[in-house]
């Protein structure tokens, strides 16, 4: 046997485990949500709001992306008249279409930027004192004003007036894009 191995070898002290102190529930606040029930409602009546604002700016994008798009066939297809009267079908719906969805998109938009005001206990104040804000604002101001000339255009066209050359609203296509790539950088970086 070895030495200190026997008998009358001491043991360590064990320690207890801790134990966690008892946290009473938080009580049933007669009708009204507890805190972080309240706060994860209204971060999900939050995401709700945004995610339905995305949506209808897709939706309206898409329009604004595509009716002039439509105004080059139409452009290139002047002796066909068949195939006039189908596409300027085809876009006076899309540009109506747009106009609902922009409307929608803006609804929801407006909840976002200005829902706390009305609702402060279930909207977060996203903006603040930012100013980036106001640079998208003008930016999608102008993608409407871009989106009513392209309908405007479609309007004379249907009349019988002649539109620019193919190529010119080839290039007067690529604002949309453009103006798209600098209203998500505002909203993604924030930058001022």
């Amino acid at each position: 046997m070895e030495a200190g191995a026997g008998e009358g070898a001491e043991r360590p002290a064990v320690r207890p485990l801790p134990v966690a102190p008892f946290v009473p529930p938080i009580p049933y606040n007669r009708g009204r949500c507890a805190p972080q029930r309240r706060d994860a409602l209204s971060m999900m009546a939050y995401l709700l709001i945004k995610s339905l604002h995305l949506l209808f700016v897709m939706a309206w994008m898409a329009t604004v992306l595509y009716l002039p798009r439509i105004l080059v066939n139409l452009a290139e297809t002047a002796d066909q008249a068949a195939v006039q009267a189908r596409l300027q079908l085809m876009g006076r719906r899309l540009y109506r279409f747009g106009h609902m969805v922009f409307g929608i998109a803006f609804v929801f938009g407006l909840l976002l930027w200005q829902g706390w005001r009305m609702f402060p206990a279930a909207l977060p104040n996203v903006v603040g004192p930012m100013h980036w804000i106001d640079a998208k604002l003008t930016l999608v101001a102008v993608m409407l004003v871009y989106f009513t000339w392209c309908g405007r255009l479609l309007k004379r066209n249907m009349a019988g007036g002649a539109l620019p050359s193919s190529r010119v609203l080839r290039w007067i296509n690529e604002i949309p894009t453009l103006l798209l790539l600098a209203v998500i950088y505002l909203v993604i970086a924030k930058p001022f």
